[in-house]
């Protein structure tokens, strides 16, 4: 635990729950880890604060009266899919893991939350975020650094857009990559036609040393599973 404190001491956090014993118990562990620990007791406050302070972690409820965390989630990662993000909730329904995980969600703790659930959390979530190679298939990884793709001993340059589609698709590489995802997060604010996509795909796929993309028909992509 000592080397997580040495590690976590150059972060800041955002913890947003409505519980106030429990966002209290919470604020009172984390601020003796994190270099800085900001609250809210709901999810427009914690989106307000989550600009103006720009953490390096977020934590949240999802089930707040006053904007709930799916709703909060959703707003952070129309501009910012870079923060991990943990999500705490009383319930594992499914319809809120299949939304968190398209939302690319680093980790789901259920309550009662232990101090060491949500360190190992904690401790992944950052972990992972450090980890700039990804690997997407055997012998086959992005370094989301530098936009390189490695396939044994061959190196491929990706362009920002084909760097990101990749990412995503690792992100959500236990599900489908829908065509509304690709648009919110890939082409963001211009309008992505049905031939922008297809010929975007077509060079992608001209440019990687290995078929690695899945096409789902009528739903999106995925990455080829091996």
């Amino acid at each position: 635990m000592t080397q997580l404190k040495d590690i976590l001491q150059n972060h800041t956090v955002l913890l947003a729950e409505d519980d106030h014993e429990i966002r209290k118990r919470m604020v009172n562990t984390l601020k003796f880890y994190f270099n800085e620990v900001y609250e809210a007791d709901n999810g427009y406050d914690a989106y307000d604060l989550f600009l103006e302070k720009k953490p390096s972690l977020l934590i949240s409820d999802i089930e707040m009266q006053d904007g709930d965390g799916i709703e909060l989630v959703k707003r952070i990662r129309k501009t910012n899919l870079a923060t991990p993000i943990i999500i705490l909730s009383a319930y594992s329904k499914e319809e809120y893991l299949l939304k968190l995980i398209n939302l690319k969600i680093d980790h789901y703790i259920l309550k009662p939350t232990t101090n060491e659930s949500l360190f190992e959390a904690i401790s992944s979530a950052l972990c992972e975020q450090h980890n700039t190679r990804l690997e997407l298939a055997q012998y086959t990884y992005l370094d989301v650094d530098d936009s390189t793709l490695y396939y044994k001993d061959e190196v491929v340059v990706l362009r920002k857009k084909e760097k990101d589609f990749l990412e995503l698709l690792y992100q959500n590489r236990k599900l489908i990559t829908t065509y509304d995802i690709i648009q919110d997060y890939i082409w963001m604010d211009k309008v992505m036609t049905d031939n922008a996509l297809k010929t975007f795909i077509k060079e992608l796929r001209k440019k990687l040393p290995v078929n690695i993309i899945q096409n789902v028909i009528q739903e999106g992509y995925k990455l080829l599973e091996r």
